[in-house]
C-alpha cells in the first residue's frame, strides 16, 4: 500500500508515543477514558477523512474561489460535503469536556489529529480550526447563558466562529481601532465599524456565523487598554435558542489572496443600517467578561491559534516534502556523476531517478528536517499545554505555563519561516514542472506564504519574545528553556550525539549571553531593531534541540525511519545549527544599520 502524501503516520506514531508518551496522560483524571487504541483510531479516522473528503477538493476550491453574489457568498459544494463529514464524525468536539459533547482528547493528540486535515485542505480547515478557537475562548471568558447559547452549537458544528480584530487602517496596531460599542438601557450593546480580514467572516455553511469582535466602548480608557470584546452573531438568537432577525452585519466585500483560497477573507461592516435588528441601525453584541479587558481574553484565542498556525505551516511543508520525495524516486532524469560515462547513443544507459543525484537529495533532507522539526515543535508545545491544564502539582502546572509562553511566538514564526522553504525546495525538486498547476506543490507554496502573517506577523513575534518573554520575571522563562535543552544534552553524554549536544550547550549559552548584551544598553530602539534576527536563532537553537531529541528517542533502532531520523538530525546539527553563530556575532555587536538608516535613503 502507498504511504500517504498528506502526512506520515509512523511519524506522528513515533512522536506521539515513542518521544512525548502520551500514553502515560490517560493514568489523569480528564484523560481516564482514553487509552492508546482510542487515540490510534481517532488518528485513523482523520487520516480517513482527510484522504477522502479533504484531499480531493484542495485544488477544486484553489481554483475556484469564493466568489461574491448578491451579497451573499458562493463556493464550490465539495467544502460544505467535507465540513458536514468532519463534523458529523465528532471531530469538532475532540478536545472540549463531556458536558459539551466531547471526547475530552489531549490536546497533543487533538492537534495530531486536526494536523491531517491542514495538510490536506488549509482552506476548508481554516472553518473548523477558527470556531474551535473561538469556542475555547468563550469557556474561558463567556458567562453561563453565553456558553449554553453559542458555544453548544460551535461544538455541535451547526454555527461557525470568527474573531474579528484588524480594521482596514489599523492592521496589527489594535491600539487604532475605531469600531464602537455603545451601550444599550438592555444591557446590549450597539457596535458600528468596519472590519478587515476576516476569515470566515461570511459564508453559507452553517445556520449562523457567532463572531467575536473588538471594539471600543465610549469613554472607555485609550489606547489598547480601552478595547473590550463581544459577541456579534450574524443572526440574533431567541431566548429559547432558535434563530431570529438578521443582526445588522454586512458582507462589504471579499479579499482575494495568493492562497487559503477556500476560506473567505472578508471585509465586515457593523451598523450600517442595511439590517436594523429592532428597528434600529447597529449591529446587536454582548459584553464577554469585564469591560476594557477584550484584549487579553482575545489572546486566549490568538495564543492558541499562533501554535496552530506554526502547526500549519509545519504540515503545509511536509506535504510538499512528501510529494517531492515521491516524485524524486519516480522521476528519472541524469546519470550520476560517479558513473561511467556513456556514449550518447546508447540507449542500454537508464537515466538514474533524480533521488540519487547529491543535490536533490541536499534539498530533500533539508526540507525533511524543517518539516519533522517543525512537527516536534508544534507537539511539543501542545503536549505543554495538557501538562499546564492536567499535571498532577502545581509547580509542573506552572512550570509548563512558562515554558510554553516562552515558546508561543517560536512555535508560531519559526514553522511559518520554514515552513515555506520546504515547500520552495519542494517545487525546486520538481524541476519546471514544479512551477506548474500540473503539480500541487506550487499551491502548498501559495499557501504557506500566508502564515507569516497570519495571527501577528512574524516581526510581532520577534517582538514578543525579545521584547517580552525573555525578560519576563526577571528572565526566567529564558532560564527554564535553558535548563530544559541542558537537561537533554546532559542525556547526549557518553552517546554518539555527544558532540552535537556540546555545541548546542554553547549555542545556549550564546542566547543567554547576547540577551543580556542587547539589553544592556538600556535602548529598546536599539534591542528591538534586532528582535528578528534573534528570533531567527532562538527558533534555530530550539529545533536543534528537538533534533537531538529525536535522535536519542531513535537509540536502539536500525530501521530506515530511525536512519532517516539520525540523518535528518545530523544535516540539522551540521548544516542549520551553525547558522546562530553569524546571528549571535551580529547581534552581540549591537549593529545599528537598520535603525540608523533614514527612510529617505531607501
Amino acid at each position: 500500500m502507498r504511504s500517504s502524501l498528506i502526512l506520515s503516520r509512523r511519524d506522528l506514531d513515533f512522536l506521539l508515543h515513542e518521544w512525548l508518551d502520551v500514553e502515560s496522560l490517560v493514568k489523569r483524571p480528564r484523560y481516564a477514558e482514553h487509552s492508546r487504541e482510542t487515540f490510534d483510531a481517532v488518528l485513523d479516522l482523520a487520516e480517513q477523512i482527510a484522504t477522502e473528503h479533504f484531499a480531493p477538493h484542495n485544488r477544486t476550491a484553489d481554483e475556484n474561489e469564493p466568489r461574491m453574489v448578491d451579497g451573499r457568498v458562493v463556493m464550490v459544494p465539495e467544502v460544505k460535503r467535507a465540513l458536514d463529514v468532519f463534523v458529523e464524525a465528532g471531530l469538532m468536539a475532540g478536545e472540549f469536556d463531556e458536558e459539551y459533547g466531547g471526547l475530552q482528547l489531549p490536546h497533543v493528540v487533538g492537534q495530531a489529529v486536526f494536523a491531517w486535515f491542514k495538510a490536506a485542505n488549509v482552506g476548508t480547515s481554516a472553518y473548523p480550526f477558527l470556531t474551535m478557537g473561538n469556542a475555547r475562548l468563550l469557556l474561558a471568558h463567556g458567562s453561563r447563558e453565553q456558553i449554553d447559547t453559542y458555544v453548544r452549537p460551535e461544538i455541535e458544528g451547526r454555527w461557525f466562529g470568527t474573531m474579528a480584530l484588524s480594521e482596514p487602517q489599523a492592521g496589527s496596531s489594535l491600539a487604532d481601532i475605531t469600531t464602537k460599542a455603545v451601550p444599550q438601557d438592555d444591557g446590549t450593546y450597539r457596535l458600528f465599524g468596519n472590519k478587515m480580514w476576516i476569515s470566515g467572516g461570511d459564508h453559507e455553511l452553517t445556520e449562523n456565523i457567532v463572531h467575536l469582535v473588538l471594539a471600543k466602548i465610549p469613554g472607555g480608557p485609550p489606547g489598547v487598554k480601552g478595547i473590550s470584546l463581544f459577541i456579534v452573531p450574524k443572526v440574533l438568537v431567541d431566548a429559547d435558542g432558535s434563530l431570529g432577525e438578521r443582526n445588522d452585519v454586512v458582507l462589504a466585500g471579499l479579499n482575494h489572496k495568493m492562497g487559503y483560497r477556500g476560506t473567505t477573507n472578508t471585509l465586515l461592516n457593523f451598523g450600517e443600517g442595511v439590517h436594523t435588528p429592532g428597528g434600529r441601525p447597529g449591529a446587536v453584541g454582548y459584553l464577554v467578561g469585564e469591560p476594557h479587558r477584550g484584549l487579553s481574553y482575545m489572546f486566549h484565542m490568538m495564543n492558541e491559534a499562533r501554535i496552530g498556525v506554526g502547526m500549519g505551516a509545519t504540515v503545509l511543508g511536509y506535504t510538499g516534502y512528501l510529494h517531492a520525495l515521491d516524485y524524486a524516486r519516480t522521476r528519472t532524469q541524469g546519470r550520476r556523476a560517479g558513473a561511467k560515462a556513456m556514449a550518447p547513443t546508447d540507449a542500454a544507459s537508464p537515466a538514474t531517478p533524480i533521488v540519487e543525484h547529491p543535490d536533490v537529495r541536499r534539498m530533500l533532507l533539508a526540507a525533511k528536517s524543517y518539516a519533522e522539526g517543525g512537527l516536534a515543535l508544534g507537539l511539543y508545545c501542545a503536549r505543554l499545554v495538557d501538562e499546564e491544564q492536567t499535571a498532577e502539582t502545581a509547580d509542573d502546572r506552572t512550570r509548563a505555563h512558562l515554558l510554553l509562553d516562552t515558546l508561543t511566538p517560536i512555535a508560531k514564526a519559526w514553522p511559518s519561516q520554514w515552513g515555506p522553504v520546504a515547500d520552495d525546495l519542494a517545487i525546486q525538486v520538481h524541476g519546471g514542472y514544479g512551477y506548474t498547476r500540473d503539480y500541487p506543490v506550487e499551491q502548498f507554496y501559495r499557501d504557506n506564504r500566508l502564515n507569516p502573517i497570519h495571527e501577528g506577523t512574524n516581526g510581532i513575534q520577534a517582538l514578543d519574545l525579545l521584547g517580552r518573554k525573555v525578560v519576563a520575571q526577571g528572565g526566567a522563562g529564558l532560564r527554564l528553556l535553558g535548563e530544559t535543552i541542558t537537561a537533554t544534552t546532559a542525556r547526549a553524554a557518553g552517546t554518539p550525539w555527544a558532540s552535537f549536544a556540546a555545541d548546542l550547550d554553547a549555542a545556549v549559552a550564546r542566547l543567554g549571553s547576547v540577551t543580556a548584551t542587547l539589553w544592556g544598553p538600556g535602548d529598546p530602539d536599539l534591542a528591538l531593531a534586532n528582535a528578528s534576527v534573534y528570533l531567527e536563532a532562538a527558533g534555530h537553537l530550539v529545533v536543534a534541540w528537538l533534533w537531538l531529541e529525536q535522535a536519542l528517542a531513535c537509540e536502539g533502532s536500525t530501521d530506515a525511519f530511525a536512519e532517516g531520523k539520525r540523518a535528518a538530525a545530523r544535516y540539522f546539527w551540521r548544516w542549520e545549527l551553525p547558522r546562530t553563530r553569524v546571528q549571535f556575532d551580529l547581534l552581540e555587536s549591537l549593529d545599528r544599520t537598520v535603525l540608523d538608516t533614514d527612510q529617505a535613503w531607501l
